[in-house]
């Protein structure tokens, strides 16, 4: 953003330093009590996938997504979070949450995996398609991994503390925090990776690369967070898109071909079953939608009805960032704690506030391959990345993002009057110098100790549901997330009575809005 960041004004208590606006969207497994996938439809008691506020399903019916609202307190969003998780835990019954972003013990075959369902009005109709679409073209099995998004925004107050007066250069400081967040976020995947083993009932097969640790558990020995690597959200297709944020034309330009072209290898996804799936994908093209676009963080803007995600950028610019480089922590019962977001707050302003230049193809290459480096291999103590075209230590470049981090914990706990901020950022710099803090070396001790990865994943889903069976709900909270549920088949049920329009319209004036 600027050299000159002014520290005294952002310590003070009016900066909009204190108000930071963060929410967070959670997506968990449902399983069984003996560990497999759940083949139950969504619980009529947690509402409508299609327009419970809180509670809705990602890729498949057993995924549930639990979305907080905006909070500028990182405790009041987690609390919120912990709520919905409690209320999710009142209706599930004999079932459980999966506490791991990597799945395990899934469907015999893996098109056995259920899509989420949303009814059927022609919003709930495209979605299922959509998915149907992404099981096509990177298989079900991939669609099952887990995470956290973490939506951070900077409050109007800050802005005017930083001397930003318009949308336009509003947009543009985004885009700086998201080059920025894009070069250093394999320190993420460092800090908080904890995917470093799979289940071996999720390698579809023999070409994954991976070592057995232990008999049906499969790892690499530096590996951080498998996740974000090939096993993952790495697309071959995808991995063409050399896609530039130095504006957000640009950013809209790199989207839109992707998103008007066919792609030839997806043209005859899904034809041998056109009888039984007249729509086997929305169309296509290299992506059926935005959201199909696997990045470590995207800009976004809230969208009105019909409206796409590009079309309310490029009218009304950014309003905030989506991170989605985040792992499920299994150890908490809700898969982060307030630590990790009062870090990801610093780690955001610091990619905010720093000089921010513009990205390369060269520097696009350098990032991805930096990424792919840390996932598979980010404890490994010799470990190199590239930085500015030349080689440099995993450590001491870690050291310097989080010298970088230092005056915004500072300025952040000095408008807060806290500490909490600081201790966030030391906890971070002992990983640093002891790699056998990380979550990932944590976690493999603790699968060793249990025997396998699905052992060690059992237990803490049994720890959790048992966790929430001691802390339920007031009366009075869990009559509120009972309305809300109820209300929302309500709604959804409006909506289906209130269509008018044929599918194939519908479908073909979404599509054609850009």
């Amino acid at each position: 953003m600027t050299e000159n960041i002014p520290w005294d004004k952002l310590s003070e208590p009016n900066s909009g330093l204190g108000q930071l606006r963060r929410g967070i969207e959670k997506e968990s497994l449902r399983i069984t009590a003996d560990g497999t996938l759940s083949g139950a439809a969504h619980p009529t008691c947690l509402g409508s996938a299609l327009t419970h506020p809180s509670i809705t399903t990602d890729f498949s019916e057993a995924q549930l997504e639990l979305i907080t609202g905006i909070h500028e307190s990182a405790t009041a969003c987690l609390d919120e979070l912990e709520a919905t998780h409690a209320f999710v835990h009142h209706c599930l019954e004999s079932e459980m949450l999966w506490p791991s972003s990597m799945p395990c013990i899934l469907a015999a075959n893996e098109n056995q995996i259920p899509l989420g369902q949303y009814g059927s009005s022609n919003i709930g109709r495209a979605k299922t398609i959509y998915r149907r679409g992404l099981g096509y073209r990177y298989g079900r099995l991939m669609q099952t991994i887990s995470g956290i998004h973490y939506n951070f925004s900077v409050p109007d107050s800050l802005w005017q503390t930083l001397g930003v007066t318009s949308q336009t250069e509003i947009t543009a400081n985004y885009f700086g925090l998201i080059r920025n967040f894009k070069r250093w976020s394999w320190l993420l995947f460092y800090l908080f990776g904890a995917s470093p083993a799979v289940c071996q009932t999720f390698l579809a097969n023999d070409k994954h690369g991976l070592r057995e640790f232990l008999p049906g558990t499969f790892y690499l020995p530096h590996a951080t967070c498998l996740r974000m690597g090939p096993l993952g959200y790495i697309s071959e297709a995808q991995h063409q898109l050399s896609v530039s944020y130095n504006s957000l034309a640009d950013y809209s330009a790199s989207l839109a071909q992707a998103l008007t072209e066919q792609y030839p290898p997806y043209a005859n996804l899904g034809a041998d079953t056109l009888d039984t799936e007249p729509y086997p994908q929305l169309n296509s093209a290299l992506l059926q939608i935005e959201n199909e676009f696997y990045s470590t963080i995207r800009p976004k803007r809230t969208t009105q009805s019909g409206e796409r995600p590009l079309q309310a950028l490029d009218g009304r610019g950014v309003e905030y960032v989506e991170v989605r480089c985040v792992d499920l922590n299994p150890l908490q019962p809700i898969g982060i704690e307030a630590t990790q977001v009062r870090f990801l707050d610093v780690f955001l302003v610091a990619c905010l506030l720093n000089p921010s230049a513009m990205d390369t193809a060269t520097e696009i290459a350098a990032v991805q391959a930096n990424e792919l480096a840390v996932v598979a291999n980010g404890r490994d103590p010799v470990l190199e990345l590239i930085r500015d075209g030349q080689s440099i230590g995993l450590r001491e470049w870690a050291n310097a993002i989080l010298d970088l981090c230092e005056p915004v914990a500072e300025a952040i706990d000095a408008a807060g009057n806290g500490i909490e901020h600081r201790q966030a950022l030391a906890e971070q710099r002992h990983k640093v110098t002891d790699v056998s803090l990380t979550p990932s070396a944590q976690m493999l001790d603790a699968i060793e100790e249990c025997g396998s990865f699905f052992n060690y994943s059992m237990q803490y889903s049994q720890a959790h549901k048992a966790y929430f069976a001691a802390h339920p709900l007031t009366a009075s909270a869990l009559q509120r997330q009972q309305e809300s549920a109820a209300l929302s088949h309500v709604r959804q049920e409006e909506i289906e009575t209130e269509e008018t329009q044929a599918f194939e319209a519908f479908l073909d004036q979404y599509l054609a809005t850009r």
